[in-house]
């Protein structure tokens, strides 16, 4: 891809630029700047054509990946407990961290905290990375002092992975430059959040109308964020892996297989419209998992279960009908959706 929930997604990623905030990863996110198609109805009734709510959909693949539920993600101003809830009625398997509401939680609150999601069948699934690390020298430096804090916090409740995404272009830093400053301070980041056993992922963003219009394109595909993390050099950071950008930066199966499983810290899945050219999309204007076909989730998912991948995969559809959704149906559409992906792994 940057407050009631302090991690996930913060600042633009294209120009002009919509905001993509890592503090507040339930909460509705700034960029969410779409064009009004159709009502609710009529997305859970192509839901429900489509096959999404089929309670027939079996999942033949062992994995160890979860069904993860991200409140920010789909729209819904959650608090972390109400976030919880909202999973187990749900049948998700994961949650993501607020990690601002971790970090205020002592040694005593986080156990209680991890035994009721235990009691709920949840694990936790990634916290956002709330540092700022796009822009000027100063805001970094200030945001690196309360990241170790955060981390502590993250480490008492048990979450061990943290996430951010890379703005895909500068109009002030040549590539050269942006991989450099880039390269410096996450390896940083990445330093504070091994002391506490935490792992550090970064997103790649692709469409080319999130980059096209920038001076100096940047990071925008799998191999680039490879050489970046190979740049890193820190065992604990790998991608955040999202089939929406891997899909429009041409990227394959073949890519994922690449990997370790240890080497990918989360996941996001979505479909794209049908009926517009690739290079004409809008980063903020997604499907849910499956809703069109025009992405093979299934290839995709299935090559993240064959290198052993363990970690949350959470639908980020950007989708004005979704947004739109009261609470409980958006996240049982979210639900159905990942359901259906995971029945196609092979």
């Amino acid at each position: 891809m940057f407050f009631l929930i302090h991690f996930h997604k913060e600042k633009p990623r294209q120009p002009p630029a919509l905001p993509y905030n890592d503090f507040t990863m339930m909460n509705p996110m700034t960029r969410r700047t779409f064009l009004q198609r159709t009502g609710q109805s009529a997305l859970l009734a192509g839901l429900a054509a489509n096959g999404l709510f089929s309670l027939g959909a079996t999942e033949p693949k062992p994995r160890k990946m979860t069904r993860d539920l991200l409140c920010g993600n789909l729209g819904i101003q959650a608090g972390q407990m109400e976030a919880v809830d909202l999973a187990a009625r749900h049948g998700f398997e994961s949650v993501g961290a607020d990690g601002g509401y971790l970090a205020s939680l002592d040694a005593s609150r986080a156990a209680d905290l991890k035994a009721t999601l235990h009691g709920k069948g949840l694990v936790f699934g990634a916290a956002g990375l709330p540092v700022e690390f796009r822009g000027d020298d100063a805001p970094f430096a200030e945001s690196m002092k309360k990241l170790p804090g955060l981390i502590a916090g993250l480490q008492r409740a048990g979450v061990d992975r943290i996430t951010t995404w890379l703005n895909p272009g500068s109009n002030k830093l040549t590539f050269l430059q942006n991989f450099r400053r880039h390269a410096q301070r996450l390896r940083e980041v990445a330093a504070v959040a091994g002391d506490g056993g935490v792992r550090l992922g970064l997103e790649y963003v692709a469409p080319k109308t999130s980059w096209v219009n920038q001076r100096y394109p940047f990071i925008h595909t799998f191999a680039e964020m490879k050489d970046l993390l190979t740049e890193i050099n820190a065992a604990n950071v790998g991608f955040v892996l999202d089939s929406w950008h891997w899909w429009h930066a041409g990227d394959s199966a073949a890519d994922i297989l690449t990997l370790q499983g240890r080497e990918v810290i989360a996941v996001d899945l979505n479909d794209a419209p049908s009926g517009t050219p690739k290079d004409q999309l809008m980063d903020n204007h997604r499907e849910l998992p499956c809703a069109t076909g025009v992405i093979d989730v299934g290839a995709f998912l299935s090559a993240l279960n064959q290198i052993g991948y363990d970690g949350p995969v959470r639908a980020e559809p950007f989708n004005q009908q979704v947004n739109h959704m009261g609470k409980e149906d958006a996240c049982e559409a979210a639900s159905a959706s990942l359901k259906r992906a995971f029945a196609l792994i092979t």
